[in-house]
Parts: C-alpha cells; sequence; structure tokens
C-alpha cells in the first residue's frame, strides 16, 4: 500500500504538487490520471525517493523507500524506458539489476519469457525499438517478484499485441493482492484496465474514486432515439413529460428518462425505432470536463486564444466535502 499525506513540491516559485493526500490499495488496478504538467511524474518519483518533498509524506506500508531493505523484492518500478546503458544486452542489463539487489540469476530468463524477450535476450538494448524498450523496463520492474508496481505510460510505443498484454499483466497482478499503481495518457486503455483513479491537475487532487463513480459524477447520460417519424415521436413523448432535444443528425436526445418507458410509448402508439439506445460518457470525456480548468496548456484556434474553462476539480471537492459534512450530520 501506498499513502500520501500532504505531500507538496515546489521548485522555486513553482509548485509540482499541492498537498496530495491518498491511498493506492492492494488487489486493483489504480489509475493515476491528470493533463500535461500535472505533477504524476513528480508525485512518482517522490514515492521512490528520487526527489525529497517540500512538505508532507510518502510511505509504502509504513516505510520511506529508502527504509526498504530490500527495495527490488518490494516495489518495482518503469519510470523510463529508456534509463538503460544502451550497449549492454537485455540480458546483461536485467543481471546486473539483479546481481545488485540479490535476485538469483534464474529470474532474469523468468521475466525476459514473461514479457517477451527471450529471442532478443542477447541483442543491445540501444538497437531496440521504443515498444521492446519498454518492455525490457517492464521486466526490471518485475525482476524482484514486488508486491508493488508502479508503471509510467508503460504502453508506451507497445503495439496492439503488447497493449493486451500489459493490461492483462497488470490485472492479473492486482488478482494476486499486488499494490498496481499506474499513470496514462491512453485514456481508452485506461478504462480497460484501471477499476480505481486518482486525478489530479497542476498538482492538485481532483478525484479519488471507483471507474464507474468517475464516470458518472463527470459525465452526462442520455437515451439516442432514431425515428422515420420524429413529429409524432415527439408528440407522444411529450404528452407523457419527457422532452426529447432534436440532435444535428436527425436523432433524438432524451435525459433523465427510462429507455423501457420510451420504447412502450413508441410500441404502443405504433411507431416505428431504429435505434433505441442509453448513452454514457466515456472515461476520456469525463476526464476532459473535470481536469478542464486545470490544463496549464491549452490550445487555441487560428490563432485565436483558447476559452477560459470551468474549475470542475473545484465542483468535484466542493461535492465531496457536501457528503462529509453530510454524513458527520
Amino acid at each position: 500500500m501506498i499513502e500520501l499525506q500532504g505531500l507538496t513540491k515546489r521548485y522555486g516559485d513553482k509548485t509540482a504538487v499541492d498537498d496530495l493526500t491518498f491511498t493506492v490499495r492492494p488487489g486493483v488496478v489504480t489509475g493515476f490520471l491528470g493533463p500535461n504538467g500535472a505533477g504524476k511524474s513528480t508525485t512518482m518519483r517522490m514515492i521512490l525517493g528520487l526527489d525529497h518533498p517540500t512538505s508532507g509524506d510518502v510511505t509504502i506500508d509504513g516505510k520511506h523507500y529508502a527504509q526498504l531493505s530490500d527495495p527490488f523484492t518490494y516495489m518495482g518500478a518503469l519510470l523510463d524506458a529508456k534509463a538503460m546503458h544502451g550497449g549492454r544486452s537485455a540480458y546483461n542489463h536485467l543481471l546486473c539489476l539483479a546481481q545488485a539487489n540479490r535476485i538469483p540469476r534464474a529470474r532474469v530468463d523468468e521475466v525476459l519469457e514473461t514479457v517477451g524477450l527471450t529471442s532478443v535476450a542477447k541483442q543491445r538494448s540501444k538497437g531496440f525499438s521504443l515498444g521492446m524498450g519498454q518492455r525490457l523496463g517492464i521486466a526490471g520492474a518485475l525482476l524482484g517478484d514486488p508486491r508493488i508496481l508502479m508503471f509510467d505510460e508503460p504502453v508506451n510505443g507497445l503495439d496492439p499485441e503488447g497493449i493486451h498484454w500489459i493490461r492483462n499483466l497488470m490485472k492479473g497482478l492486482a488478482a494476486q493482492g499486488r499494490t498496481v499503481f499506474v499513470s496514462s495518457h491512453l485514456m481508452s486503455e485506461m478504462a480497460l484496465t484501471a477499476e480505481h483513479l486518482v486525478v489530479i491537475g497542476r498538482g492538485k487532487l481532483l478525484a479519488d474514486t471507483s471507474m464507474a463513480d468517475f464516470i458518472e459524477q463527470n459525465s452526462r447520460s442520455y437515451i439516442r432515439v432514431r425515428t422515420p417519424q420524429p413529429e409524432r415521436l415527439k408528440d407522444v413523448l411529450s404528452v407523457a413529460g419527457i422532452n426529447p432535444v432534436l440532435t444535428g443528425d436527425g436523432s433524438f436526445e432524451i435525459h433523465d428518462g427510462d429507455p423501457a418507458k420510451v420504447g412502450e410509448l413508441a410500441a404502443q402508439h405504433q411507431l416505428v425505432l431504429h435505434e433505441l439506445s442509453p448513452q454514457r460518457a466515456s472515461l476520456e470525456e469525463a476526464f476532459m470536463q473535470l481536469t478542464a480548468g486545470s490544463v496549464e496548456y491549452h490550445a487555441g484556434v487560428h490563432g485565436e486564444p483558447a476559452a477560459p474553462q470551468p474549475n470542475w476539480g473545484g465542483q468535484w471537492q466542493q461535492k465531496q466535502q457536501e457528503k462529509r459534512q453530510g454524513k458527520e450530520a
């Protein structure tokens, strides 16, 4: 388990991480999301003791990383897949790590097979593709068979087969009761992998919740209806107190409605429906909405400055405070 308490990191006048408090628990894949410059990499570096916090604390099962007697067997991490000697073969790179951390030589062959690099084990890593380098970095994280794993952009450079493999690997590790903490910008993949999300923006915590609750709280859901008789359908629904909104493609959007009720009304009035489907926002849409006010670099259109964005993160924090106050009452 990884625990952060008021973790803060400043570089001069720049606050990279601002009073972060959250817990990464075992048994689930926890996704770590945030826009560029949000402070994710700095947070991960502080977890590993590579950067020292300005204030606050971060512990791994109650200990600082530097206090772990066998860190490689306790926690494995991939922060930069290029952080290796390019002149060494994949095998020798892992062997050096193993010997420096009192890990049996046999483990090197095991992790090479796990990541699919056995056939290129004797090749120098400087000739590896980006995806092969990622696999080697993941092998290094797995080398000590650790109970806690942390990955920063693990799917970067991987092909579809590789992405499918790392997804199943992380899920499998979590199913074994291990702590898995992963940062990624690939929202579609994170939606298939993570069960819990921690979202930050400009160093501040924006969300710490389950995947399902995150999407529900930060997106809109509606019913999409298409019919060759739009005017009749609109009249029928309006009489029933349902207000459909006509979209540009000729379909209707119904908010806060029941798909079963809409279908029954259409059947009662012998209306043909070409589509009746509940729509739910994707993780990417929910993420964009929550972090809109925390994006440091907004792209304008045709030279025009980007419009100011609403502070969805502040609204999420206000909702959480209201929930806590309701429980205390």
